[in-house]
């Protein structure tokens, strides 16, 4: 980790906030983009940390690529920075924790894309999503092509990538881009709320969350396969033994679970 990318942990929620700091508007570099791939590193290897946010602080979540960069790239050189980026955010999206993007102002390009990598988007009512590379003469290359369809379906991503344009909150929650919208004073709090409530949850949350982001990439036949494997594994962890018993002895949703 770096200047641009820190990471803190509170121990009493297993929360990690990977923070993105450049002002003024967090555009990504290519160290950046290294510093972020660190941290996210970083937070998996570190057993305290139960659920991750990512922030750009209060004002913007990143306002895209930094575009000062771009001049000299050769095509070859733009294939090894998407190499960069693509890595980060697929360390990112494969962590085997809840991980959620709070978006306050600009999620533009590279930062969008970011957001895209995260489980779930959380939304300050003034934030502004969108994917505007095709009106640099360029396409996105941190992954917005292959997760945006994914999320929001092919027809809307298409419209949303053709043109570049921003999508303000109110159309981001109604097709699927946030997940939720609060009040930009209130955000962060939200977040760390709803990141508190999925870090006390059990083993069990990777393994879903594996079966479904490794599912989705096969087969029918070979996620359902998949998920059995993962469903027998769940069996072997502390926790399914405590929520079981927990259940049988005092009904749904009283036990407390130590991620084991």
């Amino acid at each position: 980790m770096g200047t641009l990318v820190s990471l803190e942990v509170d121990a009493g929620t297993r929360v990690g906030t990977l923070r993105l700091d450049r002002p003024p508007m967090n555009a990504l570099s290519l160290e950046m983009w290294e510093q972020l791939d660190a941290a996210v590193a970083a937070a998996i290897a570190d057993e305290q940390v139960r659920a991750l946010l990512v922030w750009g602080g209060p004002k913007v979540f990143a306002a895209g690529a930094d575009i000062t960069e771009f001049p000299e790239l050769t095509p070859a050189d733009a294939r090894r920075y998407s190499t960069v980026l693509q890595r980060a955010l697929d360390r990112l999206a494969r962590a085997p924790m809840v991980t959620i993007a709070v978006v306050h102002g600009y999620a533009l390009g590279g930062g969008c894309e970011l957001a895209l990598a995260c489980d779930l988007r959380l939304a300050a009512d003034n934030a502004k999503l969108g994917l505007p590379e095709v009106l640099l003469g360029l396409l996105p290359g941190a992954g917005g092509t292959q997760r945006l369809p994914r999320l929001i379906g092919l027809s809307r991503a298409k419209e949303l990538v053709f043109s570049g344009r921003m999508v303000d909150m109110v159309e981001g929650e109604r097709i699927g881009l946030v997940d939720r919208v609060e009040a930009a004073d209130d955000l962060l709090a939200a977040a760390q709320e709803t990141a508190a409530r999925f870090a006390a949850g059990p083993a069990s949350v990777a393994l879903a969350k594996r079966a479904i982001e490794d599912g989705t990439e096969q087969s029918l036949g070979q996620g359902l396969r998949l998920e059995s494997e993962l469903f027998a594994a769940a069996f072997a962890t502390d926790d399914a033994a405590t929520g079981i018993a927990s259940f049988l002895e005092h009904g749904p949703g009283q036990a407390t679970f130590d991620g084991r």
